[in-house]
């Protein structure tokens, strides 16, 4: 089967990647409806569109924007079954707007210069991977916009890949589960997920960067807002009377340690503290931190020094009060996919069979499989190919792409066979 899977040459995920970023599907932090911007269902309808003409029968847009979809089982085994998913939101950190994508063919090794705004330019020696496109199709946005291969890279891998095992009942498999998800970007993709609908046992987010990089562990993480109440007085009678909690909320960001717990500072499996926001007037300023680490253990520490830190500043102002809230907002997916190891070894088994030297990774960040995993869909997360998420540099190769849809299909295939 690994030979018949790699023979296929007929693949549409450049074409329907080129078309999916030009629609903005950009999520919004700041909304409170769910999803966070109306415009995201504009690509998620197509994608349901595409799939019925594909012959995906029960592929449907629900009122929370999420796409449900099932290719059926073509095999007499009781295969379990195995989820593949992307999120259609791009990052608020860059316009999503009338993304125009470029195709730089047969890339030599060059600087790309992005010709809607030249000063905008991809450079050779600081985007490591270029070096292993030589040859290959480098697909940019034109310099004013993001590209959005976060994740529509993953969207279109998902689609092609489904059309594929359509079109190829030679590729036994189990039934296969499609899930697109709105609002990830903004760490809210998975919030209304119907897993029980869903009816999948295993799953695989298309998300990660590189080619042939497959990620088992991410941040576990939580959020911080701390609400600072200070003394608000008439400027022109406060002295020795004001207390501005804005002043105080800048005083204690302004002091936070910097040569460690901070992203500008760690690497690796190193965890940070990092404020997000600010926003206050003298009577009451709020600071909203992420907290990341790879070892959940750790959260609790960070922010017990956090707010050992709020104090000590508040105790300069002693009629100022202060609040200090902790949110959950995921837990590193490791922790469960440690006790379903097959999920990992069919992932790298895939990879190989379609080519590449897999490369298994932790994320410093998260994916919608961190919270799936804790929801009951154990879930790694599988290169996508995309490099510079979130900016106007961001970009991906046709070629990355295809390779991605191969793994899908190995993986696929891969489930059935290993089934007795």
């Amino acid at each position: 089967m690994s030979i018949i899977i790699n023979t296929i040459k007929d693949f549409s995920v450049a074409e329907r990647f080129l078309r999916y970023v030009q629609i903005d599907t950009q999520s919004d932090p700041s909304s409170e409806t769910f999803p966070s911007t109306e415009k995201q269902k504009n690509l998620s309808k197509l994608l349901v569109e595409e799939l019925l003409a594909m012959g995906v029968t029960d592929a449907h847009l629900d009122q929370y924007g999420y796409v449900y979809a099932t290719i059926p089982s073509n095999t007499a085994k009781n295969v379990p079954v195995i989820c593949f998913c992307s999120h259609v939101d791009t990052s608020p950190d860059s316009s999503g707007e009338n993304v125009k994508p470029v195709v730089h063919h047969n890339y030599q090794g060059q600087d790309l210069v992005l010709p809607d705004d030249k000063s905008i330019v991809i450079r050779y020696d600081e985007h490591r991977d270029l070096a292993n496109q030589i040859g290959n199709d480098i697909i940019t946005a034109s310099g004013t916009t993001l590209l959005g291969a976060d994740d529509k890279a993953g969207v279109a891998e998902i689609m092609d890949a489904a059309r594929l095992l359509l079109n190829h009942p030679e590729i036994k498999h189990g039934d296969i589960k499609i899930l697109f998800t709105p609002d990830e970007e903004i760490g809210l993709g998975v919030n209304f997920v119907n897993i029980e609908k869903l009816g999948a046992q295993f799953g695989y987010t298309m998300d990660g960067e590189k080619a042939g990089t497959i990620e088992d562990e991410t941040f576990s993480a939580d959020g911080v807002k701390i609400t600072i109440h200070g003394i608000s007085v008439h400027p022109g009678f406060a002295q020795d009377k004001m207390q501005s909690a804005i002043k105080i909320a800048s005083k204690i960001i302004g002091t936070l340690p910097e040569d460690r717990l901070s992203p500008e500072s760690t690497s690796g499996k190193e965890g940070f503290v990092h404020p997000i926001h600010m926003s206050g007037t003298v009577e009451k300023a709020t600071i909203e931190f992420i907290v990341r680490d790879h070892a959940t253990s750790n959260l609790s520490r960070y922010e017990t020094e956090l707010e050992n830190h709020v104090k000590n500043i508040l105790s300069k102002y002693p009629k100022c009060t202060y609040t200090f809230e902790v949110q959950e907002q995921y837990r590193n997916m490791k922790e469960i996919l440690d006790q379903y190891p097959q999920i990992m070894e069919i992932g790298i088994e895939a990879i190989q069979r379609a080519g590449m030297n897999p490369e298994r990774r932790s994320i410093r960040g998260g994916t919608d499989g961190s919270r799936l995993s804790f929801m009951g869909l154990p879930c790694p997360n599988v290169f996508a190919g995309g490099h510079a998420f979130h900016g106007k540099q961001e970009w991906v190769s046709r070629q990355d792409m295809e390779k991605a849809v191969l793994t899908i299909l190995h993986i696929a295939s891969l489930w059935e066979e290993k089934t007795n």
